[in-house]
């Protein structure tokens, strides 16, 4: 429930001539237009669009589909009802379970079903982050991915668990996701960003890279 900073967004769109997105703490329009005429190009919402989903309409109506990202965090819940969209892995069943407040706080809401509705009701994009697979630098989770991607008809961004360019390049093959989210790789310069592009570019994936989030 903290705010962002609007001296912050001022001071990094001063300094970079990329898009970027911000996101954390947004729960009003009044919060995204604090955000979007200090130099943001897009505004990312998580916690604020589930406890209020008309939000995402009213930003889109504003500001335009472009503008809003809802982002979705996204975790295996073994306590099978019936009433969700059920997967299997390893013998066991599960479903995707939406979670808030930092990854925090459990909702109850089927994340396929959480994903439709924020589309229907205008988001420009969803960034998908994997509970599961965050900091593991194991891969991305596809399955997670993948589903989302085959729910919705919006680009879907594809985060947590990336700790090498092939990680980025099995979850475009296996997923089609739209973009992927790196930071470690980056952040510890483990590998650089343009050489991540020259590697996708050599396994002939067309794909956007977006270096973490503010």
């Amino acid at each position: 429930q903290r705010k962002t900073l609007k001296e912050l967004v001022r001071k990094v769109a001063s300094v970079i001539d990329i898009p970027f997105t911000v996101g954390g703490g947004v729960k009003s329009l009044e919060d995204a237009r604090n955000i979007l005429l200090n130099g943001a190009d897009k505004v990312g919402i998580n916690t604020g669009a589930i406890k209020n989903p008309i939000v995402i309409t009213e930003l889109m109506e504003l500001f335009g589909r472009q503008c809003v990202v809802v982002a979705i965090d996204a975790k295996r819940n073994y306590d099978i009802q019936n009433d969700k969209n059920l997967f299997s892995e390893n013998g066991k069943k599960f479903w995707f379970e939406v979670f808030i407040f930092g990854g925090k706080q459990g909702t109850g809401i089927d994340v396929i079903e959480w994903a439709k509705k924020a589309d229907e009701l205008g988001a420009g994009e969803i960034l998908l982050t994997s509970i599961d697979k965050d900091g593991t630098k194991d891969g991305y989770d596809i399955l997670l991915t993948r589903e989302i991607v085959n729910s919705v008809s919006i680009p879907v961004i594809a985060s947590g668990g990336c700790g090498k360019p092939d990680d980025m390049v099995d979850v475009f093959k296996e997923s089609n996701a739209d973009a992927v989210l790196a930071a470690s790789i980056f952040h510890y310069q483990i590998h650089g960003v343009n050489g991540v592009k020259m590697h996708l570019k050599e396994k002939k994936n067309s794909c956007k890279i977006i270096n973490n989030t503010l």
